[in-house]
């Protein structure tokens, strides 16, 4: 698909980049030439059909890259998450029997030398960033410019073979293995054949631009690129739209990219939504005394709008007034500071999302909506269709997609993405696809003709009276507050709910600074008497939307924020509950006794 791209819109940019603060341009024909090139060092590395390129970078053109041309000499790519530690690294290096990975910097590098002595078939590690690792004297490394030279010398010795390996490749084949996030156990390779990813593509493409096509399409890639809902957009999306990729700097400079590039399209998991909204906030409550009172009075409008629109299709003369007026006044400056000053089209995913945080974004004007998808549905499930959207619910079944749920209630799904399995994990497989549907954990609900995920299968609490309490209801209405992070309902087998919450320290300390209370560290501002008055009032406001028996009891204030490399966090930064139980153990029984 990028060749045929490549060959119909050459010079137009692909691909932004920065280096050394200045956006560098690559151009669809330069994409497709680095792409070859890329295929070539691989080969002339040795790497056949079937084996493994693994990748543990930021998202970068490099990433792209090898993924494209690992998967045009017929090879598999392989993704590994920046964050990952060596025991991860070495779990997915070896699970997936990598041959070559390509490593971004010292970092990653120093993560795979660690542990290079148990992957007896890791051959090769190129390091795209040369700083700290250029004067490493091991064998096994080689520089990215040696690599791409070795390419380079390639494609001379054989300049028809990339394109006949390309036009060889068996579409039934895997073309990658995205490794699932693992919050109940080590992580699982899903296969996905070159099938899979071409009819995600294409449908991508219809669902991203919907009726109304942009010619000059801004996207901004943030996503981690090895998980499948960062792909659907940065990857396949972007060459099936032609559009135009720009490389956020880090994770840490996202607002400020945002703001910069300014994208027509963008994804995002509710965390996300949930830090723009806070932030969003903590502008308004510094702004002056009118803008205050202005955004008080069009965030009011815009919601009313947001609820006539639900029940009646249309904002009305009045709504579309208001509505342009909130524009003029406020919303058109604070969209543009959050980076939706152009956005055409938003979407949250990858997690279940509150319906409060929708709105939200909805009464400043942004088209946002949610969808669902999974790793072993290459990332496309269902979707809130822009005419037709319900909230709290995951929308409808996409064309060519077949929906229903089983006897349990567990949404079944079966479509021409369906993955193959997962990788030497036969039980697994079996467990998980059945003639042609896959099981996908979710239990749900039908709404008219939309689906609404209730919870995941594992996840759903039985109290001690019998009581079935979807948790995930309760803690996304407690992440809705710019002041809760996270949140883990606990009660399962138990005689009342409780929570685990976790502050959002920049917004809190934000407030503790208004109110003049002093502190130091996170665990400090936690235990603040203040701070657990704030939080037991947000406790309160979502327990007025729950019946009795799911309403939170008692809550404690976590000590410390949850992290990734303590193993208490997945990847995709999701709680893993029984890590999570266990380290704060004595926190939990507190309130049980």
């Amino acid at each position: 698909m990028l060749r045929e791209v490549a060959g119909a819109i050459p010079d137009k940019v692909a691909l932004r980049e920065k280096e050394l603060g200045i956006w560098q341009e690559t151009t669809y024909a330069g994409y497709w030439d680095l792409v070859s090139t890329v295929g070539m060092a691989l080969w002339a590395l040795g790497v056949r059909s079937g084996d493994k390129v693994a990748i543990h970078s930021e998202n970068r053109i490099a990433w792209v890259v090898t993924d494209l041309a690992a998967q045009g000499i017929q090879a598999v790519s392989v993704g590994l998450y920046p964050t990952n530690p060596p025991t991860e690294v070495e779990y997915l290096l070896g699970h997936s029997e990598a041959k070559v990975l390509i490593a971004e910097d010292q970092e990653q590098v120093d993560k795979a030398l660690e542990v290079r002595e148990r992957l007896p078939n890791l051959e090769r590690i190129v390091y795209v960033e040369p700083r700290g690792v250029s004067t490493y004297r091991d064998p096994i490394l080689l520089s990215w410019e040696d690599f791409l030279t070795l390419g380079r010398k390639q494609r001379e010795e054989t300049p028809a073979l990339f394109d006949e390996l390309v036009d060889g490749i068996d579409s039934h084949s895997t073309a990658t293995i995205v490794y699932t996030s693992g919050t109940t156990g080590p992580p699982k390779g899903a296969m996905l054949s070159h099938d899979n990813l071409l009819w995600t593509a294409r449908r991508a493409e219809r669902i991203i631009s919907g009726t109304r096509p942009v010619k000059d399409a801004e996207f901004l890639s943030y996503l981690p690129l090895c998980h499948v809902f960062g792909r659907l957009y940065d990857l396949l999306g972007a060459i099936a739209m032609r559009a135009t990729v720009n490389f956020a700097e880090s994770i840490d400079t996202l607002v400020n990219d945002l703001a910069e590039v300014q994208p027509t399209y963008f994804p995002a998991p509710p965390r996300i939504w949930e830090k723009m909204k806070a932030a969003a906030e903590i502008r308004m409550a510094d702004a002056s005394f009118l803008k205050r009172t202005l955004y008080g009075v069009f965030i009011k409008a815009g919601y009313r709008n947001v609820d006539r629109v639900m029940r009646k299709g249309s904002r009305g003369v009045v709504g579309t007034l208001t509505q342009g007026l909130g524009w003029l006044f406020v919303f058109r400056a604070l969209r543009k500071k959050l980076g939706m000053g152009k956005c055409r089209q938003a979407i949250s995913g990858a997690a279940p999302i509150a319906p409060e945080l929708l709105q939200f974004f909805m009464a400043l004007g942004v088209p946002i909506f949610e969808g669902w998808g999974m790793t072993e549905t290459t990332a496309l499930g269902t979707v809130n269709p822009a005419n037709d959207v319900k909230l709290g619910t995951i929308g409808k079944p996409l064309d060519e997609i077949d929906l229903k749920l089983g006897d349990d209630g567990e949404i079944l799904i079966r479509h021409p993405g369906i993955f193959q399995g997962y990788f030497k994990n036969p039980e697994a497989t079996e467990a998980a696809l059945e003639d042609g549907w896959l099981h996908t954990g979710d239990v749900g609900e039908w709404v008219g003709d939309h689906m609404r995920i209730i919870d995941r299968k594992k996840d759903i609490i039985i109290t001690a009276g019998g009581k079935n309490i979807s948790p995930s209801e309760i803690e996304n209405k407690l992440k809705v507050s710019p002041y809760v992070k996270e949140a883990m309902v606990i009660g399962d087998k138990r005689k009342f709910i409780s929570a685990l919450i976790g502050i959002e320290f920049d917004t809190v300390a934000n407030w503790a600074q208004r109110k003049g209370i002093t502190f130091t560290t996170y665990r400090d501002l936690s235990e603040k008497p203040e701070v657990i008055e704030l939080i037991r009032k947000e406790v309160d406001r979502v327990n007025r939307d729950f019946a009795r028996v799911e309403q939170i009891k008692k809550f404690r204030l976590m000590p410390k924020e949850l992290d990734h490399d303590q193993g208490e966090l997945t990847a995709t930064l999701k709680v893993k509950r029984k890590v999570v139980e266990g380290l704060f153990e004595d926190l939990i029984e507190e309130m049980y006794t």
